[in-house]
């Protein structure tokens, strides 16, 4: 056979084999603009849930950056790391790995607290700070299927999941893994580094690991340095950052891909790169994707901001998302940790999904792999709040007036995280949502008024002649409803289905 014919008809062969496609997304911002930032699936959702668990659980002491701390004089994790464990320089970060064994990890059992808690995606962080990959990783040996647990812990929650139908995300926190400040920090110079507690200088506190000699983070050993980050930037960026995102999207499949801050230390051509594999990826799996960042690391055009600890003070013509924890305090477990009320949670999900955002709930297993009773119990009564008012918050979609009442949320994003923790929502506040094919608004009441109380809803001031029909989720009561100047009108029944907030169905013109 004539060679330039075979050479020919192999290249012919193949491209047909690859059903004669082509790259839809190049690794340009343009590009990549025309993809759909909120597929019709993730605005349906309203509720994922995640978990930070990893080795900065196995101190459980203050926070999951405690291997932030630990390495930093002057630090209270640096104290409380000496005084418990002995010095960093003898005992590091990486000590901690074969304590975290999750001895009682059960992925099909969180699949079905996740399911019951009312999430319809779920999912790992699959990497914190810290530089410990929680999957089957061959870009770095600190990984969960070769130490601590030894065990797959991403690519088997996935799989539980994926048998409930339930969607999947991995959230990446690591751009800020790589040490970015000068190789070596002598202790007598720590002090030229700090401004009012933080650490500075191009930006030096940009940086999980403080490399001081004598301590691990600034160890040459290359295994080490693949935990801690120290190594040139082109190499880390490279075969660290992008190779583990590249390793998560070829492997599991991700339907969501979340990071955290500090992305525009990421150089762009490689953020382009990530996005680029990521949407074409998703091309071939015939899967509508969601990419979910914080701050402006990434274009909003065909990504998802994220505000942390925060809300949306009104709605929002595109899809946001929240990302809170159940606990007041640090993500990861820690010793004492404080469980907020489930009323809380619910007025979150309820303020957040009426202002067009989806609610990504963290929770804080033990390092054993135990998700505590606390826990388990606000998550359950979600679930159960969820199973009576569901119809009021999945699927649906921000009706023309989002909210009324006193209680208004601050507008500062994560600045005002304190504040939204101590928001306090009353019978006077209510939420509003709408059905898609607009015959129904749903009204919610953060709190519950008392039987036989009468409770006005304003927004139907202008148009109350549209009202048909007004119903209580979870209430077989027949309601006395009457349309008035200043609204509608509803007289509560004689027991709330919940006390945490009622909802009401309003079937319009």
């Amino acid at each position: 056979m004539n060679p330039v014919k075979y050479v020919g008809a192999v290249v012919i062969a193949a491209f047909l084999v690859q059903g004669c496609s082509t790259t839809k997304y190049e690794e340009t911002w343009e590009s990549m603009a025309v993809h759909e930032a909120a597929p019709e699936w993730f605005q349906d959702a309203k509720l994922g849930i995640y978990f930070h668990w990893g080795v900065y659980s196995v101190p459980a002491y203050r926070t999951e950056w405690y291997p932030w701390g630990m390495h930093r004089p002057g630090d209270g994790v640096y104290d409380y790391h000496k005084k418990t464990y002995g010095h960093p320089s003898e005992f590091g970060y990486h000590d901690f790995v074969p304590m975290f064994k999750a001895e009682h990890f059960d992925p099909e059992e969180w699949a079905d607290l996740f399911v019951a808690t009312g999430a319809r995606f779920a999912g790992p962080v699959a990497e914190h700070h810290d530089g410990f990959a929680m999957w089957a990783s061959k870009a770095t040996p600190w990984n969960a299927a070769e130490r601590g647990p030894k065990r797959d812990v991403l690519g088997e929650l996935f799989q539980s999941l994926e048998k409930r139908d339930v969607k999947t995300i991995a959230t990446f926190h690591h751009a800020r893994n790589l040490q970015r400040y000068p190789a070596v920090v002598e202790p007598a110079h720590m002090d030229d580094l700090k401004v009012g507690g933080e650490y500075k200088g191009n930006p030096h506190w940009n940086s999980h690991y403080t490399n001081i000699e004598g301590m691990p983070p600034s160890s040459g050993d290359p295994e080490l340095q693949k935990l801690y980050g120290n190594m040139p930037e082109e190499q880390w960026v490279e075969e660290i950052w992008l190779a583990k995102l590249k390793e998560v999207i070829s492997q599991y499949q991700p339907d969501i891909i979340w990071f955290d801050s500090w992305l525009d230390s990421i150089p762009e051509h490689t953020r382009q790169e990530f996005c680029a594999t990521y949407l074409n990826a998703a091309e071939k799996w015939n899967k509508d994707v969601v990419i979910v960042r914080k701050q402006k690391d990434l274009p909003v055009e065909f990504t998802v901001n994220d505000h942390e600890k925060s809300r949306e003070p009104k709605a929002l013509p595109e899809v946001w998302m929240t990302d809170d924890t159940i606990s007041t305090g640090s993500w990861s477990y820690t010793s004492g940790l404080k469980v907020k009320p489930v009323s809380q949670v619910i007025h979150s999900l309820i303020d957040t999904v009426a202002k067009n955002g989806i609610m990504l709930l963290n929770v804080s297993p033990r390092a054993d792999g135990v998700i505590p009773d606390d826990q388990r119990a606000v998550m359950n009564e979600l679930g159960e709040w969820l199973k009576m008012n569901g119809e009021a918050i999945y699927e649906t979609r921000p009706w023309t007036i989002s909210a009324e009442g006193p209680t208004a949320e601050p507008s500062g994003g994560f600045a005002d995280a304190k504040k939204f923790l101590k928001l306090k929502y009353t019978a006077k506040d209510i939420r509003y949502t709408r059905s898609k094919d607009g015959q129904t608004v749903y009204a919610m009441i953060l709190g519950w008024p008392g039987a036989g109380e009468t409770s006005v809803f304003e927004a139907f001031a202008e148009d109350a002649s549209s009202v048909k029909a007004v119903r209580m989720l979870g209430c077989d009561e027949k309601l006395e409803w009457s349309l008035a100047a200043d609204g509608l009108h509803v007289v509560m029944p004689s027991k709330a289905p919940d006390v945490s907030a009622v909802s009401f169905a309003i079937e319009v013109e």
